[in-house]
C-alpha cells in the first residue's frame, strides 16, 4: 500500500465536499418549487435560507484552503495536455493508450480548477443576492445579471460535481477509498497515475513497464 492523501487533506476534501453538498441541496430548494421538499427535510425554508449563504462562505474558505495545498499541483503540463488527447481512451477503459498521469490527471486537474473558479463566482454573485438592500434600485441590472451568473454558475458545479462522483465510486474503483483511508494499492497507482508512481516508489519507468 502506497499512501496518496494525508489526513490533512482528507479532512480538507471532505470538508469542502459537505459545504458544497449542502450548498447544491439547498440551491436546488430555492431553483425550484418541485424541489422545496428539500428545504422541508432539511429544517424548512428560513433555516436552509439563513445556512445557505453561510455554508457558501464554508465552501469557499475550503476551497482555498485546499489551494493553498495543493495548487501548485494542479498545474496543467505538456503530459496533461498529451492525457487530454487520448480522453477518449481513457473513457473506454484503453488503459494502455493512455499516457501515464502525475498524482492528479488533466481531468482532475481540470474539475480542481472548475469548481475552485466557480466558488468564487458563487460567492461574489451570492453576496450580491444575500445583501439586496445595498444595490440601488437604478442599479438593479446587477442583483438581476448576478441572480443569472449566479444559477450558472451553479449547473456547471452540479455537472462537474455528478462526474466527479460517477469518476471516483464507479469509473476507478479504489479512488474514494483512497480518500477515505489515505492508501492505495501501488498496483492502482502504477496503473492510473504512473508518473507519481514511478516518484514516490522509487521505480524505474522500465522496470515499471515491464510489471
Amino acid at each position: 500500500m502506497i499512501p496518496r492523501y494525508d489526513f490533512r487533506e482528507r479532512v480538507m476534501h471532505w470538508l469542502t465536499a459537505i459545504a458544497y453538498s449542502y450548498c447544491l441541496l439547498t440551491g436546488l430548494a430555492f431553483y425550484s418549487p418541485h424541489l422545496f421538499w428539500i428545504a422541508q427535510v432539511l429544517g424548512g425554508a428560513p433555516t436552509s435560507r439563513f445556512w445557505h449563504p453561510i455554508s457558501g462562505v464554508a465552501f469557499l474558505l475550503t476551497s482555498v484552503w485546499m489551494h493553498s495545498i495543493w495548487h501548485r499541483q494542479m498545474e496543467v503540463t505538456e503530459a496533461d495536455r498529451e492525457w487530454l488527447d487520448h480522453t477518449r481512451d481513457y473513457a473506454e477503459n484503453h488503459d494502455k493508450s493512455v499516457p501515464p498521469a502525475d498524482r492528479f490527471n488533466a481531468g482532475q486537474k481540470l474539475f480542481y480548477w472548475l469548481m475552485f473558479y466557480s466558488a468564487v463566482a458563487l460567492l461574489i454573485t451570492g453576496i450580491i443576492m444575500w445583501f439586496p438592500e445595498y444595490v440601488p434600485f437604478s442599479l438593479e441590472w446587477i442583483r438581476q445579471l448576478a441572480i443569472f451568473l449566479h444559477v450558472c454558475a451553479a449547473l456547471v458545479t452540479i455537472g462537474a460535481f455528478i462526474v466527479h462522483v460517477y469518476m471516483g465510486v464507479f469509473f476507478v474503483p479504489g479512488s474514494s477509498t483512497a480518500m477515505l483511508f489515505g492508501y492505495v494499492p501501488a498496483a492502482w497507482a502504477r496503473t492510473h497515475h504512473r508518473l507519481w508512481y514511478n516518484r514516490v516508489a522509487g521505480a524505474k519507468p522500465e522496470a515499471v513497464q515491464e510489471k
